[in-house]
């Protein structure tokens, strides 16, 4: 039940676990599938949540990915953002639940509160969870790159659709094993969970792929940052966020150095292998 005086942990958190049972409702009927289905969930939990917070929060903005985005966020200072439905293609993949609703607050440069629902795995992970411990800033989830060590046997989670491009060569370097998965907010809730050492993508993402997961994972107390140790920001005026690793605190270190060293040795091997140009246009006798 969501009342009017809930916490903003709380209604994140019960937003985004009422949103996921709707689009649970939805993907049992029968006569929805395929694009049709994915479609409809989009829309359906992109109105719910956007009407529920203009009732419930109706002084803050709403970032989301189904939504038009409004200006006025810029000036705002508490702006929600949120992907009603992460993961849509394994959303209308019938028996996968690598899918999500992503429920996240931003104050003040800040993110505050949030939420990751994975409804097909009937569980929500949400800041509430933490409530009384110390949230880490993103200054201070931001890790030196040094070259420490990291331990064998790294499971690290990439995209399904868009692994970087450079993580073949991390395994080289590293022997990690890399694990494919949907939904952004599922990766980074296996690693919080620590199901797996590590999320890593660098394909290019927008504010509400990562937000609720980042706000979670800082709340758990795990390293959140760019893929070079920067800090990552919300509520910008390009919404777009490049690249993203989550993992615990102590591996971050040893992670983003092999990052860079991947990163720059997959540069060198891909420049070695382009074919020159000739700048002459004629062509030669």
């Amino acid at each position: 039940m969501l009342t009017s005086d809930s916490s903003d942990h709380d209604l994140a958190r019960d937003l985004a676990a009422s949103a996921g049972r709707r689009l649970m409702d939805l993907r049992a009927d029968a006569s929805r599938s395929g694009d049709d289905l994915r479609k409809a969930g989009d829309r359906s939990a992109h109105e719910y949540l956007a009407g529920e917070l203009a009732r419930r929060r109706p002084g803050d903005v709403v970032l989301s990915e189904e939504g038009k985005d409004d200006p006025a966020r810029l000036a705002a200072t508490r702006v929600w953002i949120v992907d009603p439905l992460d993961g849509t293609r394994e959303f209308g993949e019938i028996g996968r639940t690598d899918w999500a609703v992503h429920v996240a607050l931003w104050e003040r440069g800040e993110l505050t509160a949030g939420a990751v629902a994975l409804p097909a795995q009937d569980l929500v992970l949400s800041t509430a969870d933490y409530q009384g411990r110390p949230t880490s800033s993103a200054t201070e989830n931001s890790a030196e790159i040094s070259p420490v060590a990291l331990p064998a046997g790294l499971r690290i989670l990439v995209s399904r659709s868009r692994p970087p491009a450079f993580v073949q060569q991390l395994v080289a370097d590293t022997g990690a094993e890399l694990v494919p998965m949907g939904s952004a907010g599922a990766k980074a809730a296996a690693v919080i969970r620590g199901e797996y050492d590590a999320y890593i993508h660098a394909g290019g993402q927008y504010e509400w792929d990562s937000a609720a997961p980042v706000a979670v994972a800082r709340a758990a107390g795990l390293h959140a940052s760019r893929i070079d140790g920067s800090a990552l920001a919300y509520n910008q005026a390009d919404v777009s966020i490049p690249d993203i690793l989550i993992s615990p605190a102590w591996l971050a270190p040893g992670l983003l150095s092999a990052i860079a060293i991947a990163a720059a040795e997959a540069a060198s091997l891909l420049a070695q292998h382009r074919p020159s140009i000739s700048s002459d246009p004629e062509p030669k006798p």
